[in-house]
């Protein structure tokens, strides 16, 4: 075995050995909450491939989520218990505490190459079957289904959304998959890690089952976007329960990760909304709906993510929709800009062609998300462009185009990508392998 392979063993052997004495020590130093960890015992998370302990995990017991120390450790409660954990980086894991000795959850690291499959892309055998097949060519493990698309149409008959009366309003149907869960094991079992996509407040089934929830225009009308869709006002609870409850049945049927799209207020000036839309009622109600979101699905120890606009990297504000990035650490697992160089309309600083440079855009657009949060680039996973421009010259985004993003996603440390084509047509000659 060589030295350096020995070296790294060893070190991380101490690591480990030092991540139990902390927490030991800990324990003795409390007083009264060292004598009640007594009663249960001790539990560090460890990296499975370095055996290092891993700080800042996410632990949770009893429905409820703590972090480790900085030693990886944590106070595990009687025999029995249930534990689960997970953290950026890494894939999500569990144990049972079956003694008093010390628990060890080990979490493999992990980084999601992903692609795109709509309500229909999924509910389509040949789609999902040539997406599945990208795992073989090109090395694609992980894949984004829509469980509430962008026009409000789910996968399969969702009790939360039949409940709400959306389903009385869906224009275009899918062919239902009854028995989603089984599919999502299939998927499992090939090797996926799934990430269900809620769109949340571009929702128009909802608005039309429920008129007062619906955005208005100046004159008190209900508001269309440029594909003549209705939103719902981000101000209203019932709306961010209804769906929290769609995103907590997809965590109860085996999804690995919720990722909330559309979260934010529509783009466009003078709408009218239940409260004021100032900035600050803007980014508290977004921060507001993920942070009750994290905390409802705590028990699934699910990964939380969110999608949000490429410029949003950069804007000082909230760019009016209620995205503050300097916001969304703290309440998301991962956060996903939407990196097409597409929709830089108005490029950046030193860069007037997106499209002809879109590592450029990529990466400088992670490096100023990084800058500005202060979180590594293992808390962010991008979306990455594999459609035609529709913006600029209209050229076809094939292999040298996706390679150079990904390049940059993966210069930046980040936790993976994702690969968006709204037709879920994607040629594995023009995808990384």
């Amino acid at each position: 075995m060589p030295s350096f392979v020995k070296s790294a063993m060893k070190t991380a052997a101490i690591r480990y050995a030092i991540s139990w004495f902390a927490a030991l020590a800990v324990g003795l130093a409390c007083g009264n909450a060292g004598a009640q960890a007594a009663a249960g015992t001790q539990g560090v998370v460890i990296d499975a491939n370095t055996r290092a302990p891993i700080p800042q995990a996410i632990v949770t017991i009893g429905g409820r989520a703590l972090r480790t120390d900085a030693y990886g450790a944590f106070h595990a409660p009687a025999p029995g218990t249930n534990i689960a954990a997970r953290a950026p980086g890494y894939l999500r894991a569990q144990a049972i505490v079956a003694s008093d000795a010390p628990v060890t959850i080990a979490l493999t690291p992990f980084r999601p190459r992903a692609v795109y499959l709509s309500v229909f892309g999924v509910t389509s055998r040949t789609l999902r079957s040539a997406a599945v097949a990208l795992k073989a060519s090109n090395g694609i493990n992980a894949l984004v289904i829509d469980v509430k698309g962008d026009r409000g149409i789910t996968p399969w008959r969702d009790a939360a959304r039949d409940a709400i009366g959306a389903f009385r309003h869906v224009s275009v149907q899918p062919p239902y998959i009854d028995d989603f869960a089984a599919l999502v094991a299939t998927l499992h079992q090939q090797g996926f890690y799934l990430i269900a996509r809620v769109v949340v407040f571009k929702d128009d089934p909802l608005a039309s089952a429920h008129p007062e929830w619906a955005v208005r225009d100046a004159s008190g009308e209900p508001w269309r976007d440029r594909e003549s869709l209705q939103w719902v006002d981000p101000f209203q609870q019932a709306i961010w329960a209804h769906n929290i409850d769609m995103a907590e049945e997809a965590a109860r049927i085996g999804f690995d990760e919720i990722q909330f799209d559309y979260v934010r207020f529509p783009d466009t000036p003078g709408l009218r909304f239940s409260q004021p839309n100032t900035r600050a009622n803007r980014t508290a109600a977004i921060v507001g709906f993920l942070n009750t979101a994290r905390a409802r699905l705590a028990p699934y120890n699910v990964f939380v993510a969110a999608d949000i606009f490429g410029y949003v990297c950069w804007n000082l504000d909230d760019t009016a929709i209620g995205q503050q990035i300097e916001q969304l650490g703290a309440p998301l697992d991962y956060i996903s800009p939407m990196l097409y160089p597409s929709g830089f309309t108005w490029g950046l600083p030193g860069c007037n062609r997106p499209t002809a440079e879109p590592g450029q855009i990529v990466g400088r657009s992670l490096a100023e998300a990084k800058t500005r949060t202060g979180l590594p680039g293992v808390r962010f996973r991008p979306w990455l462009q594999a459609f035609r421009d529709y913006a600029f010259d209209h050229r076809e985004f094939g292999a040298e185009a996706i390679r150079a993003q990904v390049d940059a996603a993966d210069a930046a440390g980040t936790d993976g990508w994702m690969l968006w084509n709204p037709r879920n047509h994607y040629d594995p000659a023009q995808l990384p392998h």
